[in-house]
């Protein structure tokens, strides 16, 4: 990692975010020339200003739809990591065109720049909701991974990849703080649907895994954590009421949970690969690597990449359905375990 990122100018689009805020402290520990954060809120961005107050740290106000801005903030960058994006399901599907604008306009922006400008590699966030999407928000992140896949690299150096993320505990529009404010005024604590079952990754699960991605990348591929804790949200809503009444003066027993039925574009289980993606992946201990399809023929397909020690994908969906969920009494120690002090993290939301 030290020799990937020593002395590199790299941007960071969407750099105040929750990850992306992440990524930027944790690439200062490799020594970076410069970091350049690309984002819209000037709150936030001056927040991170007083918070790193690091002078090899350049805040730049703009929005990934205005190419001329991209092109700006990308020049003579060596490594971008493209964070900025639409993450909310309710407010893609209640402005679907504002979502194609910022997730798929947008990415179009990164690749048409990136390759204008020479970039070495350019490391773009999805998410699960584009594996067999059924939401606006799934499908422009999709369509994301595909502009993606589909660029020709001609003559120009850049190369590209995506990591896939399941939901990431504590950032920023996840259900944790949600439920914590809820908890705080005593209930009731809301939840779609008894049986809606997600995977979960902590904030450093996902930053390891951009950063293993800028390391390993080759060209065109999308890293997949396979290691995630899969659970029902209605347990992790009981957990945090176990955690946290408590501490405001509430007998858990009498906090009230509330089913409000799915939300547009909501779905019961989430998907990280489909059998489909499967046939042309390989996969280790700890992720899937799907490859770009060079070959029609597997075989060749797979021997064709330089990740060992990797072998190839068994033919398979992954998805939460089927699969092991952490009882209420391990989702309590995982919660813990993540901040140490839950309620501090959590504060920083209010």
């Amino acid at each position: 990692m030290i020799n990937e990122f020593k002395n590199k100018r790299i941007l960071v689009t969407g750099g105040t975010g929750s990850i992306g805020s992440v990524i930027v402290k944790k690439l200062l520990q490799f020594n970076p020339m410069q970091i350049r954060i690309l984002s819209r809120d000037e709150t936030k961005q001056y927040d991170l200003m007083q918070e790193l107050n690091n002078k090899k740290v350049r805040f730049l106000i703009g929005d990934i739809r205005n190419k001329d801005r991209v092109n700006q903030a990308m020049e003579n960058v060596d490594i971008v990591f493209h964070a900025a994006a639409m993450k909310h399901i309710t407010a893609c599907e209640n402005d679907p065109f504002e979502a194609v604008e910022t997730n798929v306009r947008g990415m179009q922006n990164i690749i048409d720049c990136a390759l204008s400008n020479n970039v070495k590699k350019v490391i773009g966030i999805s998410t699960d909701k584009a594996t067999d999407p059924t939401s606006v928000m799934g499908c422009t992140k999709l369509l994301a991974e595909k502009i993606m896949l589909a660029h020709h690299q001609g003559p120009h150096p850049t190369k590209f990849c995506f990591v896939r993320f399941g939901n990431v505990l504590n950032s920023r529009g996840s259900v944790i703080p949600l439920f914590y404010k809820q908890i705080k005024a005593g209930g009731p604590v809301t939840v779609t649907d008894k049986n809606v079952c997600r995977f979960f990754m902590s904030i450093d699960d996902a930053v390891n895994l951009v950063f293993k991605a800028a390391e390993s990348m080759q060209d065109r591929e999308i890293f997949v954590l396979k290691k995630m804790a899969v659970l029902k949200i209605i347990d992790l809503a009981r957990a945090m009421i176990k955690i946290h009444a408590p501490q405001f003066g509430y007998d858990p027993e009498k906090i009230k949970i509330n089913i409000t039925g799915l939300k547009n574009g909501e779905r019961l289980h989430e998907k990280l690969l489909t059998k489909d993606e499967s046939y042309y992946a390989l996969e280790n201990k700890e992720m899937f690597i799907i490859l770009p399809i060079i070959s029609f023929n597997r075989d060749a397909t797979v021997k064709s990449n330089n990740h060992t020690p990797s072998q190839k994908s068994k033919i398979r969906d992954f998805s939460t359905e089927g699969r092991k969920v952490l009882s209420v009494k391990q989702i309590e120690k995982l919660l813990l375990a993540e901040n140490g002090n839950l309620i501090k993290a959590v504060n920083n939301f209010y």
